[in-house]
């Protein structure tokens, strides 16, 4: 690693203009425009903001001022977060996902002065609310200039301007493309001005507002600060080990706080970028960019590991016999390693000897033969995952935190990792774990505070400075192991508790037929569970229409999985009966949050009578 990747700066803006000074011509971001790749260096990124920043200028945004931006990944993002910045304002992000109402509360509650949004989609999602956030005087779409397409169930549709803006009423509607020409024509900036509103900035200044997924409650508005952002980032360089040849593969939404995360790492270490064109492509990116390092979520992880293990089941003969061998070698490698003994003698010439037969081959066709390492966040990822994949030659290291520390606090090392935990805290992050279990941290990337919500700034808080992170833990040798969210912690009728998610991760880890697992028993006789089936599934014990039909025949296989989880648990642990339902959860059901997660409440409310008729129709001893 350069000695200077992990050097911070005092802003964000100080940090763009260090690396647009020392990097002007250098290759920033790539991305996809009318089906190929094109490339920005990062000089014509500096000037595509300046750009934005006097067009924003121009439409009234000022020192301080919210600008909303509601879209997908891609770089218009990355610039637009940049120009604001410049302006000494700040993007507010919403998620893509999020329906009018949820867009209109946090558009009301940062008080944004203008909205940027991405499509047709978005931009109707916003005028359907256009009554309610009479304080945003403009919206700015950043895709068509006279028509703008809008998918939905029957294709492709269009919506014309004049129709948008006869919606908008007061409210200017306009192309982002439009607003960028206006600041490079006819910017009401004088010569320095940006320079010196960019320089106003102070560590202590909000760099951004990102409101919580709120898979319980009313968002709440997480303030970050440019210092929170810029320490934050440096050390998650240092713990990463980057270098400035490295290359990411970035497809996680950046209204999330890791994907945000991610944007500016490389922002501080000065290297590539290449945006994916959206979850679904991501195999194909893969294969087109072969970053050198990927940041996911487990659900993705989960799906390579499925996609994998169906890939080395399919070998026949001579070929199964030799993928079978490797897979033995990669496990006696991983023990290996963990035990700290070292791969030497006959174990590395298996080793290589596997990793040339079968594993390099397995690399090239996920696109990760040149990736250095994976990290997984947001979620806990099964210890069995990341021991297969390290046995595989890809090493996953896992991570934790939450928006509240600027995305990761925990993360294991390239030579310092440990399969089921999220490894040692950042080296400015203190950490300490409370009588209760709750995990507790403080320092220079711990938010100062919930926006227009002192209540919940005092709950989070307390007068020593610790944040109280809601999630409940335990260090082993520096290393920390998450065990569950406090709030989803069960309380079983006889006052015993269970922690649900690694129940959870133990169905989905022993079998390709579960993607999602749901626990319940919060103040019942026992536990049961709610399972999703996975593609796998779908394709063996479905029907013509991708439903399962076969639902007798998936219910003996789990009834198994089950059954043989159950014998190494406590009884109280034990999940006495359980339900398959018709389809996976997703995102835009509400069933999932953008990185991923399970909403429990909107799960159980939905699938409420399916919960009840488990408890009334199992035939169990109460536990």
């Amino acid at each position: 690693m350069s000695r200077d990747l992990g050097r911070q700066a005092r802003t964000a803006t100080e940090l763009w203009t260090r690396r647009v000074t020392e990097s002007r011509d250098l290759i920033a971001f790539r991305f996809k425009e009318g089906g190929a790749w094109v490339t920005m260096t990062w000089g014509q990124a500096d000037v595509a903001a300046r750009e934005i920043a006097a067009g924003l200028a121009a439409a009234g945004v000022g020192q301080g001022d919210r600008v909303c931006l509601l879209s997908q990944t891609r770089i218009e993002w990355m610039l637009c977060d940049v120009a604001a910045l410049m302006l000494g304002a700040l993007i507010v992000p919403i998620y893509a996902t999020n329906t009018a109402d949820q867009c209109a509360f946090i558009l009301r509650d940062c008080g944004a002065r203008l909205a940027i949004v991405e499509d047709a989609a978005q931009l109707e999602k916003v005028l359907s609310v256009s009554g309610e956030i009479p304080g945003v005087a403009q919206l700015v779409h950043i895709a068509g200039d006279v028509t703008l397409e809008k998918p939905d169930a029957r294709g492709r549709t269009q919506i014309r301007l004049e129709d948008a803006r006869a919606a908008a009423g007061p409210k200017q509607v306009r192309s982002l493309a439009d607003l960028r020409a206006t600041g490079r024509t006819s910017s009401p900036l004088p010569p320095g001005e940006l320079e010196r509103r960019a320089g106003a900035n102070t560590p202590e200044t909000m760099f951004t507002i990102i409101y919580t997924s709120g898979t319980t409650g009313t968002p709440k508005g997480v303030v970050l600060t440019h210092e929170n952002l810029t320490s934050a980032i440096a050390s998650a360089c240092r713990a990463m080990t980057l270098y400035e040849r490295d290359e990411q593969l970035l497809f996680l939404p950046m209204a999330h706080v890791l994907g945000r995360e991610l944007a500016w790492v490389v922002v501080q270490a000065g290297i590539g970028t290449w945006f994916a064109e959206s979850l679904l492509k991501l195999k194909d990116n893969l294969l087109e960019a072969r970053p050198t390092y990927l940041v996911g979520v487990p659900r993705v992880f989960e799906k390579f590991y499925a996609g994998v293990q169906r890939a080395l089941s399919d070998g026949k003969g001579l070929k199964a016999v030799i993928t079978g061998w490797a897979l033995g070698v990669g496990r006696e490698v991983t023990k290996a390693v963990l035990s700290k003994r070292g791969v030497g003698g006959w174990l590395a010439v298996k080793r290589w000897l596997a990793d040339r037969l079968v594993f390099s081959k397995l690399r090239g066709r996920l696109g990760l033969d040149r990736c250095r390492f994976l990290v997984s966040g947001a979620a806990p990822l099964t210890a069995e995952i990341g021991e297969f994949f390290h046995g595989v030659g890809i090493l996953i290291l896992e991570g934790y935190g939450l928006s509240e520390t600027v995305g990761a606090a925990f993360l294991n090392r390239l030579d310092d990792f440990r399969f089921g935990t999220v490894g040692r805290a950042f080296d400015i992050v203190q950490t300490k774990i409370a009588d209760d279990g709750e995990i507790l941290m403080r320092g220079p990337s711990i938010f100062p505070r919930y926006y227009n919500n002192a209540a919940a700034t005092a709950e989070a808080i307390d007068s020593e400075g610790w944040f109280h992170s809601g999630d409940i833990g335990q260090l082993e040798d520096g290393f920390l192991r998450i065990t569950d969210r406090k709030k989803d912690l069960i309380v079983t009728a006889g006052g015993k508790k269970v922690a649900p998610q690694p129940l959870e991760n133990a169905i989905k880890a022993r079998t390709p037929l579960v993607a999602q697992a749901v626990v319940y028993g919060d103040k019942r006789p026992y536990c049961v569970a709610l399972l999703t089936p996975s593609e796998d599934a779908v394709k063996r014990f479905g029907g013509h229409d991708g439903a399962l039909a076969d639902v007798s025949g998936m219910r003996a296989e789990l009834g198994k999985v089950i059954e043989g989880l159950n014998a190494g648990l406590a009884p109280y642990e034990t999940i006495k009966a359980f339900a398959i339902l018709p389809a996976d959860f997703t995102e835009a059901a509400g069933e999932l949050t953008p990185s991923l997660k399970v909403k429990r409440k909107v799960v159980a409310d939905r699938y409420r009578s399916a919960i009840e008729d488990l408890y009334k129709n199992a035939r169990v001893a109460e536990a």
